[in-house]
């Protein structure tokens, strides 16, 4: 399977990685992908950025040594209701959002509330992909997550990062195959991510392939087998019109 783009990936500016996003940069040009998202936590998370560092994105071009560029943020989800850690005027200048559930930010409940925390959270308008729903940390369930995420327009994240041996997450063995069985049955799209704190795993989705070939998940629902992918996870920012336009061309 052919990766174009990674959009979870994370720098220094987290608090918790460890590279550069000139690191990044490198590494995601040295595997061959065509684009790079830099996705940093937000403010709940300790040692996260403050608003400002995501409101200048506006800084950085949109193609940097050849990689195309887009600038996204990983909302933390901070109670049952699906409330995130940032305010709106600061999600309208990322290109997307990734909301996940964080240990730092917010304490597992049963099923029920862990499912509705997310369910909630893909009701905001910015929020695109709901970022790796495989941990057994926080149960869900996955028929009504996706069920939800069909009527949101959502993409579920294949996190490759969640079934590393050295990640803090369990059960994604078992609940990222789940997962994939009911986003085929719902035709909800997934993208795979790296969720990379240091540049040596940016656009490493070697585990997120398997899964996906193991589950024989057919390519067409993957985000990030081919450009136009990227429109559904784009918020409608500047950014996403000249990328659209592009397209076109």
């Amino acid at each position: 399977m052919n990766f174009l783009f990674d959009l979870h990936t994370h720098t220094l500016a987290s608090g918790h990685a460890y590279g550069s996003f000139t690191d990044n940069i490198a590494a995601a040009r040295k595997r061959g992908l065509w684009g790079l998202g830099v996705s940093e936590h937000s403010s709940s998370m300790p040692g996260a950025p403050q608003p400002i560092f995501f409101t200048n994105f506006k800084v950085i071009p949109d193609i940097i040594d050849g990689l195309h560029i887009f600038t996204g943020m990983e909302l933390n989800i901070i109670d049952y209701e699906g409330h995130v850690d940032m305010e709106e005027r600061i999600l309208q200048k990322v290109d997307y959002v990734i909301a996940s559930l964080h240990k730092d930010c917010i304490q597992s409940g049963s099923v029920e509330e862990n499912t509705s925390a997310l369910v909630h959270a893909m009701k905001n308008p910015y929020v695109k992909i709901l970022g790796h729903p495989d941990d057994d940390r926080f149960p869900v369930d996955y028929e009504k997550l996706v069920e939800a995420a069909s009527h949101e327009q959502i993409a579920m994240e294949i996190n490759n990062s969640s079934a590393s041996p050295r990640n803090g997450r369990i059960g994604a063995e078992k609940n990222i195959p789940t997962l994939l069985k009911y986003c085929q049955q719902y035709q909800v799209p997934v993208i795979a991510g790296s969720d990379a704190h240091i540049w040596l795993d940016v656009g490493d989705l070697t585990r997120s392939e398997t899964f996906l070939q193991d589950a024989r998940f057919p390519a067409s629902l993957v985000l990030n087998t081919t450009k136009e992918g990227l429109l559904y996870v784009l918020n409608d920012t500047p950014r996403r019109e000249r990328f659209a336009a592009s397209l076109s061309e």
